[in-house]
């Protein structure tokens, strides 16, 4: 791929992603770009927001057989959006939906202090 067909695609790339294969991506001993470590860390980041997320907002005490299903479908899940997330902010929206859950999560467990506090007085 030559230069001009290389920032025409940089360019289209969502914010993280074109981060992770500009500074991932690695030039081999003919001259040409290997961005294939971009692509695995670009799916290792997708996969560990997605279970984050997950974990942070939707997942229920079950069974360990019963997870690793979850979590198999998930990685599978991820597979799809990590394809998605080289043109749409899939990492951002992720950042921002376990954010969000992280703040939900916080605000409910001072609520439960502050319910615990004022029922012992």
């Amino acid at each position: 791929m030559n230069a001009q067909d290389t920032e025409f695609v940089f360019g289209r790339m969502s914010g993280i992603s074109r981060f992770i294969y500009e500074a991932l991506g690695t030039t081999a001993s003919n001259g040409e770009v290997d961005y294939t470590m971009a692509g695995y860390v670009l799916f290792a980041v997708v996969f560990l927001m997605s279970a984050l997320v997950y974990k942070l907002g939707f997942a229920k005490d079950l069974k360990l057989m019963q997870s690793i299903i979850i979590y198999v479908f998930l990685f599978l899940g991820c597979l799809v959006l990590t394809f998605l997330a080289f043109f749409l902010p899939i990492v951002e929206g992720l950042i921002v939906a376990a954010l969000i859950l992280i703040i939900y999560r916080v605000r409910r467990m001072n609520e439960y202090k502050e319910d615990k506090n004022d029922s012992l007085a």
